[in-house]
């Protein structure tokens, strides 16, 4: 990616959480927020958790039914008794966690044991979770991390149906109509499916909102990076309601511009301007390349609209020789653009 920005905000612990408010946290915020402390991946953690829990305490009361116990002693069916809170500490920092209680005090949750107060794996796991891939197999795989060997498969295939809509909630959540500046991109990062390793591309659109804050739009794993797939992710941002699209910021994928525009015919693109500093190392001979860097930026911070400037011509001979000299200067066709934020404010709040 071409950057980020880590803002971290306060957030209360003990907030409960049901799916439509999961949804409305995701919106607007920015990978600090998710992921920092205090931050959302706290709120998730707690709600995943919860759910999971009372999946848990569900199906005990469930077993408990069917091998009629109750009936034998003549006890009333056992049935739920209110929570217990507990704070358990987490890799994103402290939870308060609402246990699930029982009348006759028979149940033993195993995600949280009853004197546990650390669990520092929760929070890679579910991130792990939707990194993994999406399908059933490889999700309950890491539920089953979680409980262990013991866990029985009814318990497994449960709790993954709880988790599953958590995350399918925020994987298909809906978006604005309007986003200022989208930046699109692939990492490269190693993941493990059915007991392998494999390097696979993870496409992430990361969105600039009107109040400057950054928003996730989503994340799309493919074993390369390509147009063809581009074209994908776009018709998904289209298909979850967003209409326009006014800066698109790409790397320079061949053919991602026209991926773009057949999507979002009026969206306007500017390549990134780390990829435009590293393509144009490609002009400079290895021994000019030290100083190279330092010319293409004071170009392109030089660089207007009325009059795109060029270095002295002194510097730039002493650079780029004429069999170097690149054709077009540094920021021709999709490179620099001029845009005024008032009309791109203006365009997405009205």
């Amino acid at each position: 990616m071409c950057g980020a920005v880590i803002i971290c905000s306060k957030r209360s612990p003990r907030m409960s959480i049901d799916k439509d408010l999961l949804d409305r946290l995701m919106e607007g915020r920015s990978p600090g927020d998710l992921f920092g402390k205090s931050g959302i991946l706290s709120e998730l953690t707690k709600a995943l958790a919860e759910r999971a829990l009372n999946t848990e305490m569900t199906l005990h009361l469930d077993e408990e039914r069917a091998d009629g116990a109750s009936a034998e002693d003549n006890q009333p069916p056992n049935r739920r008794n209110g929570n217990s809170q507990k704070t358990v500490t987490t890799q994103s920092g402290k939870v308060v966690l609402d246990i699930p209680r029982d009348r006759n005090g028979t149940f033993d949750p195993m995600l949280i044991a009853k004197y546990q107060r650390r669990f520092p794996e929760f929070d890679r796991k579910i991130i792990s979770m939707y990194a993994r891939g999406l399908t059933t197999r490889e999700i309950q795989g890491h539920i089953e991390e979680i409980y262990g060997v013991e866990a029985s498969p009814s318990l497994i295939s449960a709790i993954t149906d709880a988790v599953m809509e958590e995350v399918a909630a925020w994987q298909n959540r809906p978006l604005e109509p309007c986003y200022p500046i989208v930046f699109m991109d692939a990492i490269r990062v190693n993941i493990r499916s059915d007991g392998t390793v494999s390097n696979k591309a993870v496409f992430v659109a990361l969105a600039i909102l009107p109040d400057g804050t950054r928003d996730v739009l989503g994340l799309w794993f493919q074993a390369n990076e390509g147009a063809k797939f581009w074209a994908k992710v776009l018709s998904d941002l289209r298909n979850r309601g967003v209409q326009d699209i006014l800066i698109a910021v790409v790397d320079g994928l061949k053919g991602f511009p026209q991926a773009i525009e057949a999507v979002f015919p009026r969206t306007r693109i500017q390549t990134c301007i780390v990829h435009l500093l590293r393509h144009s190392m490609s002009f400079a001979s290895y021994k000019d390349r030290k100083a190279s860097p330092q010319l293409s930026r004071q170009s392109i911070q030089q660089w207007t609209p009325q009059r795109p400037r060029q270095p002295s011509a002194g510097s730039k001979k002493a650079i780029w020789a004429d069999n170097t000299r690149p054709s077009r200067p540094v920021g021709a066709g999709h490179g620099m653009r001029s845009f005024r934020s008032s009309i791109i404010l203006q365009k997405c709040a009205g």
